[in-house]
């Protein structure tokens, strides 16, 4: 498990550091500018999350294809994925430009809707790469193959880094254009990042036989991504769309609070991408277990990833209650940015460990094929009962963000809870099917 979940773990840390590097750089220009690119990246995610999200099916076909030693079965999972995903790319970034004429009906702060627009305008020409890089992460993860992964994620940040520097601060003769050049240097970064994998793919389908896949469109086995791949995606959309709404909501507060925002978001994220790389980590040996007729491998394999993600979530949370002004240091110097994302700091600490567990859990639940479950618990508790109640907390009781973040951190609680004993049914009920030998 360690083998595969270090170089993921590392592979999540390099994709949200993207996100922290555009905060971080834009952060030095104005609260502004800090709170568009946590507005556009919001917005981003919401839509393209849905086809990066069809993805994950690849996860349960791939890895049970290859746990049973049927490598052309991987391959001819990826072509269809690549399939799949070519026309889905324009709709999405058809949909994202037709959302940007309805971000002015949030009431968010006019400042802070002027540099989120140019930035969502760029950033959106990246969903095509993200959708192929997803694509062949999964192919290559499910055949334990993590490695080119976390390389492409982790050198997509030194290209991200370079980029921010030359076009938001206007080095090399570049005008200085704050937000709106951060979202192009995100793009570049994202096309290298498909690039290496492609490359990588390349190469080694030279040696596995990925040249000898058929290129014929199979109906049934799409049919079947989208199958595993449309409640993943939903239950990603669900939870990417509860903090889109949250993050709307608190831009028609204040400039600060929403800055503040960005940045608890950021760090929470963060910390969440060690739990999210173990949890695929748990799809993938889960469903190679399964694949080669071992149920009670895959149920050991499912709760050795679920302690090793709750126990790093419970010290970051630890470390979050210790010095949160300090992180909020190597975001921003305005003390009153720093002043309130302590605050929220403080609501993330509380929900790391639930978040944690249900991220695993939801990765060793995907491993088995069951994407269904954590899709009906994101929405029923983050829509149904966290974010009204976080409004609540926020407006009629004046809690303002940080009311909204208790809200989403009690979601978060019960989600991690029933994940956990639907994973615990899951491996009662595996262990009554005997191993094939």
């Amino acid at each position: 498990m360690r083998q595969l979940a270090a170089p993921l773990v590392m592979a999540e840390l390099g994709w949200v550091g993207m996100g922290i590097v555009d905060t971080i750089m834009v952060g030095r220009v104005s609260a502004e500018a800090m709170g568009a690119v946590s507005l556009g990246s919001v917005v981003f995610y919401a839509v393209a999350v849905l086809d990066s999200g069809l993805m994950l099916g690849l996860d349960t076909l791939v890895s049970q294809a290859f746990g049973a030693g049927d490598l052309m079965d991987c391959h001819r999972s990826l072509v269809s994925a690549i399939y799949f995903s070519l026309p889905v790319a324009p709709v999405l970034m058809l949909l994202m430009w037709c959302s940007i004429p309805l971000l002015s009906l949030f009431g968010i702060n006019p400042a802070v809707l002027r540099d989120t627009v140019p930035y969502l305008e760029a950033i959106m020409w990246s969903t095509l790469p993200l959708i192929l890089f997803f694509a062949l992460r999964r192919y290559l993860q499910g055949m334990s193959r993590a490695t080119p992964i976390m390389f492409s994620l982790v050198t997509a940040n030194l290209v991200n880094v370079a980029g921010n520097w030359i076009l938001v601060y206007g080095h090399f003769g570049a005008p200085a254009m704050g937000a709106e050049r951060s979202g192009w240097a995100t793009c570049f970064s994202r096309v290298y990042m498909v690039a290496v994998l492609a490359g990588y793919a390349l190469y080694l389908g030279r040696h596995i036989g990925l040249f000898r896949a058929s290129l014929a469109l199979d109906f049934r086995r799409i049919r079947r991504l989208v199958a595993l791949g449309l409640p993943a995606a939903a239950q990603l959309s669900l939870e990417i769309g509860v903090f889109a709404v949250a993050t709307a909501i608190i831009g028609t507060l204040d400039p600060l609070s929403l800055a503040a925002h960005q940045i608890a978001i950021n760090t929470a994220s963060f910390t969440y991408m060690v739990p999210l790389g173990i949890g695929s980590a748990a799809a993938v040996r889960v469903g190679q277990a399964l694949g080669r007729g071992d149920p009670q491998a895959a149920g050991r394999a499912g709760w050795a990833a679920i302690a090793l993600g709750a126990g790093f979530m419970a010290a970051a949370g630890v470390a979050l209650i210790a010095a949160p002004g300090y992180v909020a240091l190597a975001f921003t110097t305005d003390r009153g940015v720093i002043q309130t994302a302590v605050s929220l700091l403080a609501v993330a600490a509380l929900f790391q460990l639930f978040d944690g567990t249900q991220a695993v859990a939801t990765g060793a639940l995907r491993g088995t094929g069951d994407t269904r479950t954590p899709m009906l618990c994101h929405m029923f508790f983050y829509w149904l009962v966290g974010l009204p109640l976080g409004c609540l907390l926020c407006f009629r009781l004046h809690g303002r963000a940080v009311g909204l973040w208790m809200g989403l951190c009690v979601a978060l609680i019960l989600i991690g809870c029933v994940l956990l004993v639907v994973w615990s049914r899951k491996v009662h009920a595996m262990a009554a099917r005997p191993a094939v030998v």
